[in-house]
């Protein structure tokens, strides 16, 4: 389920982040690498991008893709995106696609980018969220916290987390919405049952796909 709403649109955070030659970047939640790849060379060979992921079958599935693709500058990590294994102030931009709304601690998540993000450095990522808030019944269901719905954040929820972390000029912009023909079999039929006919509609127009943005001060006093 999550894969089918990755490519249902967490959008592209490649492009949402609008790298510059030279920087470093780091993708939370990496997979295969594809996003990672393209970031490399977006970055060039004076910069650098970094996957960090948490299962040995993906990190061997990246650098399987890296060694095709031939590209260089790039380096997968092991580690939980909760605990990022970078020191301080070491990124110019994070980045991540359909990712930290799966992590349980999502405050962890945002405290952890905000510290490994060099002063000035940019938060980009594609993520899905709620529009309004669900049913205890859908978050406690394990079925949809895979399926990238349950552990989705509200937006004004998601910006207060941001500037709790530290980030300023937190902004939330949707890139698509889902009608009900799209969800469709997304919702397992315990939950349906559960919830009704119409508690199973609004939870299936509840989520989006949106760009999620955020910048580290420049000058920072934590």
């Amino acid at each position: 389920m999550s894969a089918l709403l990755a490519s249902m649109g967490c959008a592209n955070p490649v492009a949402l982040a609008e790298l510059n030659p030279g920087e470093v970047v780091l993708d939370l939640g990496s997979g295969g690498g594809i996003d990672v790849l393209l970031s490399a060379k977006r970055v060039g060979p004076t910069g650098k991008a970094y996957g960090l992921d948490m299962t040995d079958e993906m990190l061997e599935l990246a650098r399987k893709n890296q060694a095709e693709a031939g590209i260089e500058n790039v380096e997968f990590l092991k580690g939980e995106i909760e605990n990022i294994p970078l020191p301080d102030e070491t990124v110019d931009v994070i980045i991540s696609n359909c990712v930290i709304n799966l992590s349980t601690d999502k405050d962890r998540v945002l405290r952890e980018a905000f510290r490994v993000l060099k002063p000035g450095g940019r938060f980009a990522v594609a993520d899905i969220v709620l529009t309004r808030s669900i049913s205890d019944i859908a978050k406690q269901h394990l079925a949809l916290w895979a399926g990238c719905v349950a552990g989705a954040l509200e937006i004004n929820e998601y910006k207060t987390k941001l500037l709790a972390a530290g980030f300023i000029d937190p902004e939330v912009e949707i890139v698509r919405t889902y009608s009900e023909k799209d969800t469709e079999g997304l919702i397992p039929d315990e939950v349906v049952k559960q919830l009704g006919e119409e508690g199973t509609k609004e939870l299936m127009t509840s989520f989006v796909s949106a760009f999620v943005r955020a910048v580290k001060p420049k000058t920072c006093c934590c």
